[in-house]
């Protein structure tokens, strides 16, 4: 299993520069871009160009850019925007070989209408989703859409990111399996199943704090092994599906972003590593 970093985990300490280099020392193999800030930052010094060629010369590859947020249940006008979004982070991708774009669902106060039942929010998923399918296709970059296990978000659990994918059904369109965002709306492992597994393109790992279901929040993410996920039977899972790509480390606690970055980003590699040694 490699190991990879999301910038969301210093995304108020660290500049993508500072990042790479931190993850270059301490041996990830991958980086998650925060297009939305960090990289938007990176670009006032730099050109795609010299991340291409760091990326070239370095261990560490770009995983994905993260995120294009809110992509489901937008005015037209908001939906437009979004495509246009996309499109930028397919150039973007296409400059320094990016795989993924990460797609996160839109959360109550996004949408157009504040509430959808569930069938309009899945319709609407698809949707966009088929749209920036087609549009992803040429690039061979793929789509991981990211439930976010909040009761204020439109897609909060693992089965109904599943049906939304599997309608899809779509190779360039799949999930992130996220093992705070799996904990936080009491996903059901049970459907985690091997046709399931074929979908999930990117392993998020992390840990939290002791909060009741549904009461959970970013801000309450800790050091993978510090928290109350049982990621013993995350990991197995992952295992026993065959999965073998990445566990990429995302946290965005408060604490941590006044922290020296490189000590965030060594102690998450470091206790990742742990929590994963007894399965890969």
């Amino acid at each position: 299993m490699k190991i990879g970093f999301n910038e969301g985990t210093t995304f108020e300490s660290a500049t993508l520069e500072e990042n790479l280099e931190y993850c270059e020392k301490y041996g990830y193999d991958y980086i998650e871009i925060r297009s939305i800030d960090q990289l938007k930052d990176y670009l006032t010094r730099h050109s795609l160009a010299d991340l291409k060629q760091y990326f070239d010369s370095h261990q560490i590859k770009p995983l994905s850019l993260n995120a294009l947020c809110f992509f489901n249940n937008r005015t037209k006008e908001d939906e437009k925007a979004v495509i246009t979004e996309f499109k930028e982070y397919l150039e973007i991708c296409r400059a320094i070989e990016c795989e993924y774009i990460c797609a996160v669902p839109s959360n109550l106060d996004d949408t157009e209408k504040g509430k959808n039942l569930v069938p309009e929010v899945n319709e609407s998923c698809v949707r966009v989703l088929t749209e920036l399918s087609d549009l992803a296709k040429p690039y061979g970059v793929k789509i991981a859409v990211e439930f976010i296990g909040i009761p204020e978000n439109t897609v909060n659990t693992f089965e109904q990111a599943y049906e939304i994918v599997r309608t899809i059904d779509r190779d360039n369109v799949g999930l992130v399996y996220d093992t705070f965002q799996f904990t936080g709306m009491n996903s059901n492992l049970a459907n985690v199943t091997k046709e399931a597994a074929d979908k999930i393109f990117i392993f998020h790992i992390n840990d939290v704090d002791d909060y009741p279901v549904g009461q959970m929040r970013d801000t309450d993410r800790c050091y993978p092994g510090e928290g109350i996920i049982d990621l013993q039977v995350h990991l197995a899972k992952m295992k026993e599906l065959n999965y073998d790509f990445v566990a990429s480390v995302e946290l965005f606690r408060p604490e941590y972003y006044q922290m020296n970055p490189e000590e965030v980003i060594k102690k998450a590699k470091e206790t990742t590593d742990a929590v994963i040694a007894k399965y890969y």
